[in-house]
C-alpha cells in the first residue's frame, strides 16, 4: 500500500510540474492473481513452477508423495476381497438352510396331519415346529448378516473411492494461463492441504484500478473507451485504449495522493480499466493515467 501512494504521489507531482496536461483520473494497474494450493499432504516430489515462467492451463506443475495412500488403497481392496468372499459365504449358507426350511416345513405340514388323525403324538408335532420355527430364525438372522456384509462392501467402497480421489489431487494443476508471480515451496518440502504453493496470473491485459469524482462519474459508462497513459521513462507517455469494466456503486473518501479534476470533491468513485498489455509493457503496480470521454449533456 506504501509503494501504491508513493507511485501515486510522484506521477502526480510529475503532471504538476509539467502543466501540460491534467489527467482525469490517476491509478495503478493490477491483475487477477490466483494462488494455487495444495489439496493434499505429502512431500513435493516435483515442483517446477518458478517466477516469471509461462505456464498454460491444464499443465500438470508438481507432484505430492501418496505412498501411505498408495497403500491404504491396497489393504483397503484386500479387506473388500474378504468382505466379497464372506458374502459369498453368507448367501451360500442360506441357500443350504432354506432346503432344510422347506424339509422342515413339509415334515412339520405332514405331523399336523397325522396329529389330527391321531396317528401323532403332540410331542412329535411340537418338535417338527420347532424345527421348522428354529430354520427360520437361523434364515432371517443369516440374511441380516448378509446385509451387514453389503453395508459393509458399499463403506468400503467408498473408502477407495474417497482415496483415489485424493490420489488424483497429488497432481497440482495449473488452472490457469499466465505468469507466475512467487513461489512458495520447493522440491522436497511437505506441504499440508491448503497450503499456498505459488500465485499466477494472466498479464495478457492488465486492470488500471482509478478513481473519479462524482462529477466525472456521469461521463463514463460500462464498456465505454478511455485513454490510458503510461510513463515509457523517458518522459514520454504511451497512450492506449481501455475499456471500463467495472463501477463502483459506493462513493469513498478520496485517496490522499489521488487528485480528481475537482478538487473540492471529498468523495470518489472507483473504477476499473481493462488494458490490453501489448509487448508486455505494462507491469503489476505501475501507475498510470486516464482521459475520460466529455460527459454526455443532459436534456
Amino acid at each position: 500500500m506504501r509503494r501504491l501512494l508513493l507511485s501515486l504521489s510522484i506521477i502526480s507531482v510529475i503532471a504538476a510540474c509539467n502543466g501540460a496536461r491534467k489527467p482525469d483520473a490517476y491509478g495503478t494497474f493490477e491483475a487477477n492473481e490466483v494462488v494455487v494450493s495444495s489439496q493434499t499432504t505429502g512431500q513435493l516430489l516435483s515442483f517446477t513452477p518458478v517466477e516469471g515462467q509461462h505456464l498454460s492451463r491444464g499443465a500438470v506443475v508438481g507432484i505430492v508423495d501418496t505412498a501411505q495412500l498408495t497403500l491404504q488403497e491396497q489393504q483397503l481392496a484386500a479387506q473388500r476381497q474378504v468382505t466379497e468372499s464372506h458374502g459369498t459365504e453368507v448367501a451360500r449358507q442360506i441357500g443350504v438352510l432354506e432346503v432344510q426350511r422347506v424339509i422342515a416345513l413339509r415334515t412339520y405340514e405332514r405331523m399336523q396331519r397325522l396329529f389330527n388323525q391321531k396317528a401323532a403324538t403332540a410331542q412329535q408335532l411340537d418338535q417338527a415346529e420347532r424345527d421348522y420355527r428354529v430354520l427360520v430364525a437361523q434364515i432371517a438372522a443369516a440374511r441380516a448378516q448378509g446385509q451387514s456384509v453389503v453395508q459393509e462392501e458399499k463403506a468400503g467402497k467408498a473408502r477407495v473411492e474417497q482415496i483415489r480421489e485424493t490420489l488424483s489431487r497429488s497432481r497440482v494443476v495449473n488452472p490457469q494461463d499466465g505468469t507466475v508471480l512467487a513461489t512458495f515451496a520447493r522440491t522436497g518440502e511437505v506441504v499440508q492441504p491448503g497450503q499456498p504453493l505459488y500465485r499466477i496470473a494472466n498479464l495478457d491485459s492488465l486492470t488500471l484500478r482509478a478513481y473519479v469524482s462524482e462529477t466525472q462519474v456521469h461521463a463514463i459508462r460500462l464498456a465505454s473507451t478511455v485513454q490510458v497513459h503510461v510513463d515509457r521513462g523517458d518522459g514520454q507517455l504511451i497512450s492506449m485504449p481501455g475499456t471500463i469494466e467495472w463501477i463502483s456503486s459506493k462513493a469513498e473518501f478520496t485517496p490522499t495522493p489521488v487528485q480528481t479534476r475537482d478538487e473540492r470533491a471529498d468523495l470518489v468513485y472507483a473504477v476499473k480499466v481493462v488494458v490490453l498489455n501489448k509487448d508486455g509493457v505494462l507491469k503489476i503496480g505501475m501507475p498510470a493515467d486516464l482521459d475520460l470521454p466529455p460527459a454526455t449533456p443532459r436534456t
